[in-house]
């Protein structure tokens, strides 16, 4: 473990990474954002609750500890976008998912600044996943890499009306096996009482493009999920055990998938 990420070695061939779970915020950089912006509105809330079960089937985890608004880890460090065309945070967000700023007027990071994050903050989390993802991928011939998310359900900023609950994302199919991705949508689309798309609004973030390498037997899935499927969206954005306890199985059935299909893989 670094004070930027924690990580659990598993002993299966999935990786699951939680980028945007972390919402420390260092005094000196928060000092220069606004009031909301220390809320930290655009974490991932609970994601590594949500996902907990996960170490129980033996996968690796690899956890964010640092708000997305001091670097955000699924962006490219070279500052493309990712839906170029659309709306896009930034590799250290200038602006909240309700388009506030985040930042108090001049306080904005210059280049130089930004890349001192990439190089402490960004870079020590990818070093990280690429060595795991390695190692599992020596040990079992595959890997499987299972990137976390989730968002407010209604974002005007990035998508018209109500998002669904689960947003698979393959990179337009690039980012993984064709089968293993019809079988985990099969699993989403078969759930009772939640919406699915597959590379609708989020195909996949830098993270599932960057590895998803099928290949080179790396396969990366991301899932975007609703927030509202599973918690309060507002403050204090709160777990719901209710509605988690509706979902938890939908994903393990998931990552059961990605296990059974990276053992017959291998």
């Amino acid at each position: 473990m670094t004070d930027v990420f924690a990580l659990v070695r598993g002993s299966a061939p999935l990786v699951v990474s939680a980028p945007h779970v972390g919402i420390y915020i260092p005094p000196e950089l928060g000092a220069a954002m606004t009031p909301e912006a220390v809320t930290v509105p655009d974490t991932d809330w609970h994601i590594d609750r949500l996902y907990a079960f996960a170490l129980g089937l033996g996968a690796s985890m690899i956890v964010a500890t640092h708000s997305r608004f001091v670097v955000d880890l699924n962006r490219d460090p070279g500052g493309r976008a990712l839906y170029p065309g659309a709306s896009n945070t930034e590799l250290c967000p200038l602006g909240t998912f309700a388009s506030g700023p985040v930042y108090r007027t001049g306080g904005e990071p210059d280049p130089a600044a930004v890349e001192r994050r990439v190089d402490r903050y960004w870079r020590p989390y990818h070093e990280a996943l690429a060595a795991e993802l390695e190692r599992v991928r020596q040990a079992h011939g595959v890997a499987v890499l299972w990137d976390a998310h989730s968002i407010v359900s209604r974002a005007p900023r990035f998508f018209e009306g109500v998002l669904p609950d689960f947003n698979l994302g393959t990179a337009d199919g690039a980012s993984c096996d064709a089968g293993l991705a019809t079988r985990v949508e099969g699993i989403l689309r078969g759930a009772p009482s939640f919406t699915t798309v597959h590379n609708g609004r989020f195909k996949g973030g830098y993270i599932t493009r960057r590895y998803g390498r099928p290949a080179e037997r790396v396969h990366a899935l991301q899932l975007e999920m609703a927030q509202s499927a599973y918690m309060t969206e507002g403050p204090p954005f709160a777990w719901n055990a209710t509605k988690a306890a509706a979902v938890q199985p939908v994903l393990e059935r998931c990552l059961d998938a990605c296990l059974d299909w990276a053992r017959r893989a291998q």
